[in-house]
């Protein structure tokens, strides 16, 4: 799938996955994890970049910052290839160790925040790296202890966290626990991991309820929030990732997800519009109807043509995932 340019303002909340090329480790040992952690700490402070929420796993890491004065491709940059040149050189290996494209996403403060706090440092007790929540509170490779006062860091903003729980730390602290605890019960919460419609409007049922409505709301699969916030954090990017996007809008780029997923399903693109019944093309359909219509808000009309299909057909997928 192609992915559009970073939206890369200074000040905006990210939360960023991290992954080792193939899923490989990121980490062998604790010697590897106290340079992960130092080497984002002072690239934190070099670029102003403001970090509320992080946590190590073996082979990925999720991060939950504010972009400093430099942007996000600044701060990424150097701490990623300072930790690859250190990386390579103790464990003797040659190569990428981190997929070449860090995923990033712009999210919506005011709804996301604590939630994205929250799902970044359960990440390890959801990954069974720690047994139970109560283990949460010795595990040293998270900002949780940061954020519960077990632990200093001068580049972790938890001061910032907080204050989202009042003015006092200590009562503060105890409210965020008892918040942590009611998250680690709700599973896995994959809305929180990428962006684009159906994981802000809250999954398929919502989707659909706005479309029998008759509503539409701008989205985009790098941001997660509402589309008003989408709509804002396009209109305040640079011109020429402006002109870019929304993705729904080039017929290019719409073509280039088509033939892609074509050729996932071992059909041609010709094939596919010319109305074939074949197995692998109806399943091709549907899952280009999830991306053109659910995601990119194409309507049944302009997606029918590109899939050789009326527009009811198209209808009819939509209904049918969303009873998947």
């Amino acid at each position: 799938m192609p992915r559009g340019p970073r939206l890369d303002s200074p000040g905006t909340l990210h939360h960023v996955i991290i992954r080792g090329i193939e899923k490989r480790e990121i980490i062998i040992d604790d010697q590897d994890r106290d340079r992960f952690v130092s080497g984002m700490g002072a690239v934190a402070l070099k670029t102003e970049t403001n970090i509320y929420a992080w946590a190590l796993m073996t082979n990925h890491a999720h991060i939950l910052l504010k972009s400093g004065r430099y942007g996000l491709s600044a701060f990424m940059r150097k701490f990623l290839t300072g930790y690859s040149v250190y990386y390579n050189r103790r464990h003797e290996r040659h190569g990428h160790l981190f997929q070449n494209r860090y995923k990033s996403i712009v999210c919506e403060e005011d709804t996301y925040f604590l939630k994205l706090v929250s799902y970044i440092h359960l990440n390890p007790l959801r990954a069974g790296l720690i047994r139970s929540f109560e283990d949460l509170g010795q595990y040293p490779w998270s900002g949780h202890l940061v954020v519960m006062g077990l632990k200093e860091s001068e580049w972790q903003d938890s001061d910032y966290v907080l204050a989202y729980f009042g003015n006092k730390a200590g009562a503060a602290r105890r409210d965020y626990l008892e918040f942590m605890l009611q998250e680690s019960k709700l599973g896995s919460q994959p809305e929180l991991t990428g962006g684009g419609l159906i994981r802000s409007a809250g999954g398929w049922s919502d989707v659909l309820s706005m479309r029998s409505r008759g509503e539409r709301q701008f989205s985009d699969e790098r941001i997660l929030g509402s589309g008003e916030f989408a709509q804002e954090v396009i209109d305040e990017a640079d011109a020429s990732v402006k002109e870019k996007m929304p993705l729904a809008k080039r017929v290019s780029g719409v073509r280039e997800i088509v033939e892609r997923c074509c050729e996932g399903h071992g059909i041609s693109h010709q094939a596919l519009a010319g109305g074939c019944r074949r197995k692998a093309c109806t399943e091709a359909r549907r899952d280009l109807v999830v991306k053109l219509v659910i995601e990119l808000g194409l309507t049944y009309a302009e997606t029918g043509p590109i899939l050789g299909i009326s527009a009811v057909a198209v209808s009819k997928i939509v209904s049918g995932c969303s009873r998947a």
